[in-house]
């Protein structure tokens, strides 16, 4: 009998513990869900964007100031972002200095790290327009000097290191050695994409890809960039203490070059005013999204993707085209600011819970 009764209570512990462990991952898989909820919805008009001027901003470069060099349209500027799940926070630049007064931010990555950069400083500087600030365009960096808290940008566009060698410039793709630049800091936010598909030896950063032990003049793109990635996941789990760092991937920045993406062959972003309506962007999400969250899903510590592709794929009205001041031709890459990279901020600005 008292054999049958401590059954009994061992079998009670057992499904106890497993209703527990059930509750903590509906809890965790309910918070993953809310943040997923983040970067589904639609844009929307609203009348308060946006939230600064650029001609009130020291920050912006001119491939980005689309206002000053001739856009002569606006209703770009007016369109908010509105989740699935509600509505983003109103960006908050005391609070957001408050929280991370002392602290160091650093953007990794190519010039659409350098477009989400000059964007917070931009909406930072915009709620606190005389507050003693410093900025140098050489070294990227922008102080908020009464806070202490410096934004920096280290331009490493396949965050993997090019390695000169006799042969040329190497693209090495499972060192990484330029990670020591970006030790000690509070808060990463990293992006690699756009410098992976460019060739041709005008357009792409090196002359061979060094793939472990084999020198090659080229690879399959995709492949070289999981192989390039899997080494920074492994650098940020073996050198970054989640305890103290926050980290950051910024996403798949999209490009809207070809018309036929979203059902208009004879279209490139240029002279485009609105979003593409709906929720749905009719070519589906580019496969570089697929090698990010195989990548991330593997990795031991906690990296916040900022899932900016879908709601940035809507947006083919907000890049500069012809609109920019350092980029001749057709710019359908990066985007304008104010614009679309203020949304992006927003989110890290959700996803950090001020």
């Amino acid at each position: 009998m008292g054999f049958k009764v401590h059954n009994l209570y061992m079998l009670f512990l057992c499904c106890q513990a497993l209703l527990v462990v059930s509750i903590v991952h509906q809890a965790r898989a309910g918070k993953s869900h809310d943040h997923g909820n983040l970067f589904k919805g639609s844009w929307v008009i609203n009348p308060s964007y946006p939230l600064y001027q650029s001609s009130s901003c020291p920050f912006i470069d001119p491939e980005f100031d689309c206002q000053k060099y001739g856009r002569p349209d606006k209703q770009y500027l007016k369109y908010s972002w509105k989740p699935a799940s509600g509505s983003l926070p109103r960006f908050d630049g005391v609070k957001f200095l408050n929280k991370w007064r002392g602290k160091k931010i650093l953007f990794v990555g190519d010039s659409l790290s350098l477009n989400m950069w000059q964007s917070l400083s931009c909406m930072i500087h915009a709620s606190v327009p005389h507050a003693n600030t410093s900025y140098s365009r050489k070294t990227s960096t922008v102080t908020f000097q009464d806070y202490g808290v410096t934004i920096h940008l280290d331009r490493t566009p396949y965050l993997v290191d090019i390695i000169p060698q006799k042969v040329g410039k190497v693209l090495t793709l499972n060192s990484i050695k330029g990670g020591d630049a970006w030790r000690g800091v509070d808060m990463l936010i990293f992006n690699t994409w756009h410098w992976w598909i460019h060739t041709g030896s005008q357009a792409q950063g090196w002359d061979y890809i060094r793939d472990g032990p084999n020198l090659v003049k080229n690879m399959d793109r995709l492949d070289a960039f999981e192989k390039g990635l899997t080494t920074w996941a492994h650098w940020v789990d073996t050198n970054v203490d989640p305890n103290k760092t926050k980290v950051f991937f910024q996403g798949i920045s999209p490009f809207h070059s070809k018309g036929q993406e979203w059902n208009q062959p004879n279209k490139t972003c240029s002279g485009e005013k609105e979003p593409v309506s709906g929720s749905k962007y009719p070519s589906g999400l580019p496969p570089a999204t697929t090698v990010v969250n195989n990548v991330l899903d593997k990795m031991k510590n906690p990296v916040f993707l900022l899932d900016i592709t879908l709601l940035s794929q809507l947006r083919k009205d907000a890049h500069p085209s012809s609109y920019s001041g350092d980029h001749p031709g057709n710019d359908c890459s990066h985007w304008c600011l104010p614009g679309l990279p203020d949304t992006w901020n927003q989110l890290l600005y959700a996803a950090l819970d001020i």
